[in-house]
């Protein structure tokens, strides 16, 4: 049998995949093992590197980094969506000039880095005498760029629907609106959601970058608390715990997700890639 791109591997091929996985997983069991050694070796693990987690301080100075992040994030992903959904639409949109403008801005965030959309609004609007806290520069950041990103996922996944979904929707005299609110939009948002919380994660992932900006999360902490000569420089641990509270974060995150999806899987009545009449009828009432 065979693919489209590649032939489909036969026995003896997939009992060489399988072979080439289990030497690559104990390679990279391997490197983590001796980068684990090597820490320990260098004192990384001592008593003295980790007791700054005791302090009752730095725990609450955690916590309201942790908050922060997820202040961050919490503004940043609606907002995103929220962009993304307006710029998606207008997009997909009849008129050749809000298409123009849409695609225009859209292209313009999804190219600029990140990182030099929070520098242009934290150091290079108050030139022009608008100022910005940390916060703000950050969350503006992390809407434009992952909203433009988002814009392209709705409008990819409005456009992979089949056209008789709106074909039959027009014909029993649904206006636009209706047919991307109530029709594609519904059918668009099962197909689109893993992708729509992987971006998700990356946004959340990005509030990383305020630090840059010295904006109080999570890894401008680990800076400073990885910096103090009181609590014998523990960099290392702190990045260690810093990455597994980010590695929690967006499991957490991708649980969420999953329940989300099953949840609307279970109350799905029919196919994605079919409406019934009977259900466009109610739609238009």
């Amino acid at each position: 049998m065979s693919n489209v791109l590649f032939d489909l591997p036969g026995p003896k091929a997939r009992v060489r995949h399988r072979a080439l996985g289990v030497v690559g997983v104990l390679a990279l069991l391997g490197v983590i093992a001796y980068v684990v050694y090597r820490f320990y070796d260098s004192g990384q693990f001592t008593g003295e590197k980790w007791e700054w987690l005791q302090y009752q301080k730095v725990q609450e100075d955690l916590l309201a980094a942790v908050g922060n992040t997820l202040k961050a994030f919490a503004l940043g992903a609606v907002l995103a969506i929220v962009f993304g959904a307006v710029f998606a639409a207008g997009r997909l949109s009849e008129h050749a000039w809000v298409r123009a403008i849409s695609s225009v801005v859209v292209e313009f965030f999804r190219a600029i880095p990140l990182l030099i959309l929070m520098f242009l609004f934290y150091y290079g609007l108050p030139v022009a005498g608008v100022k910005m806290t940390p916060y703000a520069a950050v969350v503006l950041g992390l809407t434009l760029y992952n909203g433009s990103v988002l814009a392209e996922v709705f409008r990819a996944g409005v456009l992979a629907l089949p056209k008789g979904q709106s074909e039959a929707a027009y014909a029993l005299g649904m206006r636009k609106t209706q047919v991307m609110v109530q029709v594609l939009l519904p059918q668009a948002l099962r197909s689109m959601l893993p992708t729509i919380i992987s971006q998700l994660v990356v946004l959340l992932k990005d509030t990383a970058l305020g630090f840059l900006i010295t904006y109080e999360e999570l890894l401008n902490y680990a800076r400073y608390i990885g910096s103090q000569g009181s609590f014998a420089r523990p960099i290392v641990p702190t990045t260690i715990v810093i990455g597994a509270i980010y590695i929690a974060l967006c499991l957490l995150l991708t649980l969420l997700a999953n329940y989300l999806q099953k949840r609307s899987q279970r109350s799905r009545k029919t196919p994605d890639a079919t409406i019934g009449d009977e259900e466009l009828v109610k739609a238009n009432a």
